[in-house]
C-alpha cells in the first residue's frame, strides 16, 4: 500500500468520524435532521452553501472544460455572481416564508404558495430527475478520483460504493448537521490545494501564470477565447443565464437556506460568495497547464486532467492529500443530495397515500437514503455523460421551478397553480426530448440563435404556458 492510499483513507475516515460522533442522537425530529434546527449562522452557511456548490464538478469538470473547450470554461466564473445577485433578493424571502410555515422541503413552499398539493408532488418529481444527474455526478467524480489517486491499486467501481456507504452512514446518522460538519473540513483543503495547484503548476513548469498563458496562445491561437463552433458565444451568454436562474433552485439548495439562524445570514451569504470565484480561476489555470503538459486525451479522459497532471508533478504522499480533498468535493454535496431526495420523496411523494407520526416520517425518511443511493447507483452504471454535460442537464431541468418561484412573490401573482403546473410541465417535457431522444432541436433554430441552451429553450415554453393557462382558468379554484 501506497502513502497516496494510506492519507486517502485516513482523512476521509476522520471526516467520517467528524460527521457522526459530534452530532450523533441530536436529530430527533424531521426539522433537526433535515434543517439543522434552523439554527446555523453567517460562517456555517457559507460554508454549507460552498460545500452545496462547488462540488466535483468545481475539482474536476472545470478544469475538464477548459482542457478540452478553452475559453467557453469561463461561463463557469459569469453565472454565480449573477445568481448571487438573485440571492441576495429572494433567499431571506424564501427564508421568511419557510420559517413562518415551518417547511423542511422545497415541495413544501410550493405547496403553501399556491394551495397545491398536485403541484407539491410535481415539484417533488422535478427536483428527482434534476438531482440524479447531479448525485451521479458526485459518484462518477467519486471514482475517478479514488481511482486515480491510489494509482490503479483502487477500483473505480470499489472507491463509488465504499464512499456510497460512508455517505450513507453519516447522512442516516447525523442528517444536515453531519454534513455542515464535513463541508468545514472539506472547504480548508480543497481552497488550499486548488489555490496552490494553480500557482505551482504554472510557476514551476513555465515560471509563471502569464509565461504559460503566453505559451498556450502561442501553441493553440485563440484558444483560451470563446470561438468554438459548439461553444459559440449564443451557447455562452444561453448557459450563463441557464445556470444563474438555476443555482438556487436545486432542492438541496433549499434545505441549506432554510438552516439559517435569519434573513440577514442569507443576504451576508449572498454577498461574501463570490469570493469562492477565485478558486474557480485556478481551476482553469490547471486545465490549461494540462493541454501544453498533457497533450491528445480524448474527452472521456478530459475529467482526469487535474488527477494526471498531480500525478505526473508530486510524490505520492502530496498525492494522497489532493485525492482527499477531491473525496470531500464528492461527500458534501452528496450527502445534501440525499438527505434532500429523502426528505422529499417521503413528505411530499409519499406522505398523500401514507400517514405517519413525526417519529416514524424521520425513521422513513432515513431508511430511503440507502435506497436512492442504490438507485443512483444502478443509473450510474448506465450513464455515458460527462461531468459537465451532466450538471447542465440538471439545470435544465431545475430551472422551471424558477418562474412560478418569483411570481410567488409579487404583490398581485399574474399566475394561479393551474398555468404553474402546466407550465412546469411543458418545460420538463420539452428539456426531456431535448436530453433523451435524438432530435436536433438546435438545428431547427434560425442561425442567429444556434447553439442556444436546451434549457433555455424548454424555459421559455414553460412561461408561455404557464401565463396562457393562468389566463385560461383564471376563475378556477378546484384543483387541490
Amino acid at each position: 500500500m501506497n502513502s497516496a492510499i494510506i492519507i486517502l483513507c485516513a482523512i476521509t475516515i476522520f471526516a467520517f468520524w467528524v460527521a457522526v460522533a459530534a452530532n450523533y442522537g441530536k436529530t430527533r425530529q424531521l426539522e433537526g435532521w433535515a434543517v439543522g434546527n434552523r439554527n446555523f449562522g453567517t460562517i456555517l452557511v457559507f460554508i454549507l452553501m460552498g460545500g452545496e456548490l462547488y462540488t466535483t464538478f468545481t475539482f474536476l469538470g472545470g478544469s475538464s472544460l477548459a482542457y478540452n473547450e478553452g475559453g467557453a470554461c469561463y461561463y463557469i466564473l459569469c453565472y454565480s455572481p449573477i445568481a448571487f445577485v438573485f440571492g441576495y433578493w429572494l433567499t431571506p424571502a424564501i427564508w421568511k416564508y419557510a420559517k413562518e410555515h415551518n417547511l423542511v422541503s422545497q415541495a413544501d413552499f410550493f405547496i403553501h404558495k399556491y394551495d397545491s398539493k398536485v403541484l407539491g408532488l410535481i415539484v417533488s418529481v422535478i427536483g428527482f430527475l434534476s438531482l440524479i444527474p447531479y448525485l451521479i455526478l458526485q459518484i462518477k467524480g467519486l471514482g475517478i478520483i479514488v481511482s486515480e489517486t491510489s494509482y490503479g491499486l483502487i477500483s473505480s467501481n470499489s472507491a463509488i460504493w465504499v464512499c456510497s456507504l460512508v455517505m450513507v452512514v453519516y447522512v442516516m446518522i447525523s442528517g444536515m448537521h453531519g454534513s455542515v460538519r464535513v463541508a468545514v473540513i472539506k472547504d480548508i483543503l480543497i481552497l488550499s490545494t486548488v489555490f496552490f495547484l494553480g500557482i505551482y503548476l504554472p510557476v514551476h513548469y513555465y515560471g509563471g501564470i502569464e509565461t504559460m498563458i503566453n505559451t498556450l496562445e502561442l501553441d493553440r491561437p485563440g484558444f483560451i477565447i470563446v470561438n468554438n463552433t459548439d461553444f459559440n458565444p449564443v451557447w455562452f451568454v444561453s448557459t450563463v443565464l441557464l445556470s444563474a436562474i438555476g443555482l438556487y433552485m436545486w432542492p438541496h439548495g433549499f434545505a441549506a437556506l432554510y438552516t439559517a439562524r435569519s434573513s440577514q445570514v442569507l443576504k451576508k451569504n449572498a454577498a461574501v460568495m463570490p469570493l469562492y470565484q477565485f478558486l474557480l480561476m485556478f481551476v482553469f489555470i490547471i486545465g490549461f497547464v494540462a493541454v501544453l503538459k498533457l497533450p491528445g486525451l480524448d474527452k472521456a479522459q478530459s475529467d482526469l486532467v487535474l488527477l494526471k497532471l498531480v500525478k505526473q508533478t508530486f510524490n505520492p504522499w502530496i498525492v494522497g492529500v489532493i485525492g482527499a480533498a477531491g473525496v470531500l468535493t464528492a461527500l458534501v454535496p452528496g450527502s445534501i443530495i440525499l438527505l434532500s431526495l429523502a426528505t422529499l420523496l417521503v413528505r411530499n411523494i409519499l406522505s398523500p397515500f401514507i400517514s405517519l407520526s413525526s417519529k416514524k416520517e424521520l425513521l422513513l425518511v432515513r431508511l430511503c437514503v440507502p435506497v436512492i443511493m442504490l438507485a443512483a447507483l444502478i443509473a450510474y452504471n448506465y450513464g455515458g455523460q460527462t461531468i459537465v454535460g451532466l450538471l447542465i442537464i440538471g439545470y435544465g431541468l431545475v430551472s422551471q421551478l424558477f418562474p412560478a418561484l418569483v411570481c410567488s412573490f409579487l404583490k398581485y401573482n399574474p399566475v394561479n397553480k393551474y398555468g404553474t403546473i402546466a407550465g412546469m410541465l411543458s418545460g420538463t417535457m420539452f428539456m426531456l426530448v431535448f436530453i433523451l431522444t435524438p432530435l436536433k432541436i438546435n438545428s431547427m433554430m434560425p442561425t442567429s440563435l444556434t447553439g442556444v441552451s436546451g434549457g433555455i429553450l424548454a424555459l421559455t415554453v414553460n412561461i408561455i404556458v404557464m401565463f396562457i393557462v393562468s389566463i385560461i382558468f383564471k376563475n378556477r379554484s378546484s384543483l387541490s
